[in-house]
């Protein structure tokens, strides 16, 4: 309890806290696109209720994975090496050690899914296939919905990871962290249904998203082989563009007013 209390009254603490709760919440955009994707692929009465299990099975995932933290830890520890060699000049290489460690090989597991889904996506805006009837039976429903659900986990684990990792480089009590996961969570769960509807509404908006996690997971592929993109230039990237496509938007209403007018 006296631990907790000098946790209250440390303003370091205090600063942690909101460090880590704006970066879990950052960091949890690139997941709720993803949900709000694949669930609105779902009948209209499931998507809901998918996000809702989705997001609360990962939060029950974080926490669990931050009461194994000390084992968490070790997944940075490399498990093997492949020999290098890059070109310098004319003369010569340079000769180094290419190491890999869980957490390497969890985060382009992970990019790799994300740049299959992400792409099977765009193929299937692209060159629709008539998928009518598919939907129509329970069993199909509920194998859609549980394959939905599953692949919302796998990539919550990769994300839990690694933001659970980056938690660790922020601050070293666990308290703050359960808090800041709790936070952040409750975060995603109030924003997914609103941006999923969003999403769902703007056709243009899909292809963008896909876009975005296109570009996410080539920066987890880039992460597990030790080539780090600062996260302050991809969510950059990824604002300009939600700018532009804000404008576009507003200039579609615009035109079409303007028709409505003439008309």
């Amino acid at each position: 309890m006296d631990s907790y209390l000098a946790l209250l009254n440390d303003p370091a603490a205090w600063a942690a806290l909101i460090a880590l709760i704006v970066m879990e919440v950052v960091l949890g955009i690139d997941n709720l696109i993803f949900i709000s994707i694949l669930s609105n692929k779902l009948p209209e009465h499931q998507r809901s209720r998918v996000r809702r299990i989705g997001i609360s099975l990962a939060l029950i995932m974080r926490l669990g994975l931050l009461s194994t933290i000390a084992f968490i830890v070790t997944l940075t520890q490399p498990i093997f090496t492949i020999p290098f060699q890059a070109p310098v000049d004319a003369q010569g290489h340079a000769a180094f050690d290419l190491a890999f460690s869980w957490r390497d090989l969890i985060l382009i597991a992970g990019g790799l899914f994300l740049v299959w889904k992400a792409t099977t996506e765009i193929h299937e805006k692209v060159d629709p296939v008539d998928t009518e009837g598919v939907m129509n039976t329970k069993a199909a429903v509920a194998k859609n919905m549980g394959a939905a659900i599953f692949q919302i986990l796998l990539l919550d684990l990769v994300f839990s990871i690694d933001s659970i990792l980056t938690a660790v480089g922020m601050t070293d009590h666990l308290p703050i962290m359960v808090i800041a996961v709790l936070v952040a969570v409750a975060t995603m769960m109030l924003a997914a249904d609103p941006l999923a509807n969003f999403i769902h509404h703007n056709p243009t908006v899909i292809m963008l998203a896909l876009g975005f996690l296109l570009m996410i997971g080539a920066v987890l592929i880039a992460d597990g082989f030790g080539v780090h993109v600062p996260k302050g230039y991809i969510y950059a990237a990824m604002a300009f563009s939600a700018l532009v496509e804000g404008l576009n938007m507003a200039a579609r209403r615009a035109g079409q007013k303007r028709g409505d007018t003439l008309h």
